[in-house]
């Protein structure tokens, strides 16, 4: 199937053949991304107008939207200009005013004559003991009011698209709506009482009242179900194609893993065994292994790591892990260091700084395969490196790291697999919307010895005795964090906060004591702040957010978050992860500005009561929702028109589990069902998974 279905042509027209749509309607509707049709249709009314039509407005609560037949009576013309014109009218059983701003008298006269019987449809509300009607929404004669509808949808609008137009628009572009083959699971479609797509598409457009506009609606729900579908299964093609590439069969020994689990001072908790042998399997299996490990701060990811990279080594293969910055790479070079003295394995770091001659005899290295485990930035990636027998890739810290990524990276390696580890929670829903093509394990518990810490929420009023907590603590011999505030997205902004703050903490606590690390500085300086801080030279690190992922200080037992009520949930608990990584006690400050908003509380509440992460999550995706979450700009997570990701979380996976299912039995989508939902991938738009298929 080269192009798009001649079936969808009528919905991938211009805006202009709708109804009612004129270039300069189609300009704006073009600013909320409505460009054809097809978008009409995508953007479902998200309210309903009751305006069934009552005898009366007698009994009615108001303030609340009415339709009523009315007898026009006396005009009373404002007073002064811009004042309110008021038109006296009676229904059945009482009388009302219908008030006008900035009106003009003739234009009323003319659509109100006094004696005459109009139907009007408005929110009426109660003013000074008198019913009045503002503006109301509709004036018609009696005759013509059957064009209005007793049930009107009401859509999201932009500058110069008004409620009529939308609604114009809307009814245009169903009239155009084809009946399409059913790309859904038949048994599920028939357990919800799903109807089928075009007719679903209707209902949405004609909601009978709030219920229908609900997410749980049936027409609402199978449309949600049509959009997670065609998403789940463009994931499916690529994971699909990741699988055909042959992988290599890593098959461990268990010498060098039995010789680590002998000298830890603990067992691994059950998530991490479970984990462990999930990668143990995936790597011996012939195709590549394509998974995410999701941890929780301070669950042990870096065991698992490493026990996956054992298995590689074992194999006689090479293992190498990626972080995102320097500093972490760095940091994932001491905790690997005393496990591979412990092996026996030959560990070394590959950074942009390696330069000259050692780089070379570091490239030499790898290509002999004296270098069993590399560390590394985005280095790893130049054409010059070479490995002799790369078996497995870890990359840390996924976010920044796309399907796109994940295929080039596998390039390098042919075949070599690829482990994923993130230290933010996500929950189920987001983890199957942005990696649905991977396999997931997660680590849900934390290793045995890990001290609980103690997280209080302060007014920053009480700075002073903060300070003081802080000067305690530092005569013990403790370290400390304290972050400042994004004011607002310029880091020029960000940087004044944070600069003010290091003067006043050094006033306060001595030059020597404090260092500050900031989004701006140099790497070069960024490094020596932090290296000063990691070997005890200063003792209160402030900071801009540049900390929260995966420095490991163990002395550091305080962390001070400045302005905690405009951090999101998810940044805050990372940043108190920093903490709580050595033996003695720790606490977190979480540090607002009063008065605080009903959601800050609840936000700094949360953390005060949990260090669950996934607990944290979930509460995080309620209160902001998903494209917050996780900034859907560089998340890759898709925007999804009708389906809600916060209450339609079970919907994700049932789409997930269908989608693979249906390939399973179907890889080249060539049964009717096949056909079917390649048709949903061309009217989703989902162009990836379209070209997936047909060079597949």
């Amino acid at each position: 199937m080269t192009g798009r279905p001649e079936k969808l042509f009528p919905l991938f027209a211009g805006l202009e053949t709708l109804e009612g749509v004129g270039p300069k309607t189609a300009q704006n509707m073009a600013q909320l991304g409505i460009e054809s049709p097809r978008d009409v249709l995508f953007s479902l009314p998200y309210a309903v107008v009751d305006r069934r039509r009552r005898d009366t407005i007698k009994g009615a609560e108001l303030p609340s939207t009415l339709t009523v037949e009315v007898t026009v009576g006396t005009h009373r013309p404002a007073r002064n200009r811009g004042g309110a014109y008021r038109i006296h009218v009676e229904d059945a059983q009482t009388d009302f005013q219908l008030v006008f701003f900035h009106a003009r008298g003739d234009y009323l006269q003319k659509i109100l004559p006094q004696g005459a019987r109009r139907v009007v449809s408005g929110k009426l509300e109660l003013f000074d003991g008198m019913a009045q009607m503002v503006h109301p929404d509709h004036i018609v004669p009696p005759e013509d009011a059957s064009d209005l509808p007793e049930f009107e949808p009401v859509y999201h609008l932009t500058q110069g698209v008004t409620q009529k137009t939308a609604y114009k628009a809307a009814q245009s572009a169903l009239a155009r709506a084809p009946d399409l083959a059913e790309w859904a699971d038949p048994a599920q479609v028939g357990q919800q009482n799903w109807p089928d797509w075009a007719s679903a598409m209707r209902a949405a457009h004609h909601p009978k009242g709030a219920d229908d506009v609900a997410p749980f609606a049936p027409a609402r729900e199978r449309l949600a179900y049509d959009e997670l579908f065609a998403h789940q299964l463009t994931l499916a093609l690529a994971r699909q194609r990741e699988r055909k590439a042959r992988g290599v069969v890593s098959v461990g020994t268990g010498k060098l893993q039995s010789k680590i689990l002998n000298s830890l001072p603990y067992r691994p908790t059950n998530a991490q065994s479970r984990a462990i042998d999930d990668i143990t399997a995936d790597m011996a299996a012939d195709t590549r292994m394509n998974r995410l490990l999701q941890g929780d701060v301070g669950a042990g990811k870096t065991l698992v790591a490493f026990m996956a990279l054992l298995v590689a080594v074992e194999a006689k293969g090479q293992g190498v892990m990626m972080a995102p910055t320097e500093i972490l790479a760095r940091q994932h070079l001491e905790g690997l260091r005393p496990l591979a003295e412990e092996a026996g394995v030959v560990l070394d770091i590959l950074t942009g700084r390696d330069k000259g001659a050692e780089r070379r005899a570091k490239l030499a290295a790898l290509k002999r395969g004296d270098i069993h485990i590399l560390v590394g930035t985005h280095a790893v990636f130049q054409d010059d490196v070479e490995f002799r027998d790369l078996r497995l890739a870890i990359v840390d810290e996924q976010h920044r790291f796309g399907v796109r990524q994940r295929m080039e990276l596998s390039e390098k390696g042919q075949g070599a697999d690829v482990l994923v580890m993130t230290a933010t929670p996500i929950p189920r829903s987001l983890s199957l919307a942005q990696y649905g093509d991977m396999d997931v394990s997660v680590l849900d518990e934390k290793p045995p010895g890990r001290k609980p810490i103690k997280t209080a929420i302060v007014s920053t009023q009480r700075m002073d005795e903060v300070v003081a907590h802080l000067r305690r603590a530092i005569d013990e011999g403790r370290q400390c964090y304290w972050v400042c505030p994004l004011v607002d997205e310029s880091e020029v902004s960000d940087l004044t906060a944070a600069q003010e703050r290091f003067k006043r903490l050094r006033a306060l606590l001595g030059d020597e004591t404090v260092g500050l690390v900031h989004g701006q500085m140099p790497p070069a300086d960024k490094d020596a702040a932090m290296a000063a801080f990691q070997n005890g030279q200063t003792k209160v690190l402030v900071a801009t957010t540049v900390i929260e992922v995966g420095v490991n200080v163990p002395n550091a037992t305080i962390m001070v978050i400045e302005r905690a009520e405009i951090f999101g949930l998810a940044q805050l608990h990372q940043l108190r992860g920093r903490v709580g990584r050595g033996e003695a006690a720790s606490t977190c400050l979480l540090m607002y500005q009063a008065p605080l908003s009903e959601g800050g509380r609840k936000r700094l509440e949360v953390l005060r009561e949990t260090e669950d992460g996934f607990r944290i999550a979930e509460t995080d995706l309620q209160m902001r929702g998903a494209g917050d979450l996780i900034g859907t700009a560089q998340s890759g997570l898709p925007k999804f028109r009708i389906a809600d990701l916060e209450r339609q979380a079970g919907l994700m996976a049932v789409a997930q589990s269908d989608a693979r299912t249906l390939l399973a039995g179907d890889p080249k989508l060539t049964s009717d069902r096949g056909q079917a939902a390649r048709v949903l991938l061309w009217l989703m738009k989902q162009d990836q998974a379209i070209r997936l298929i047909s060079v597949g």
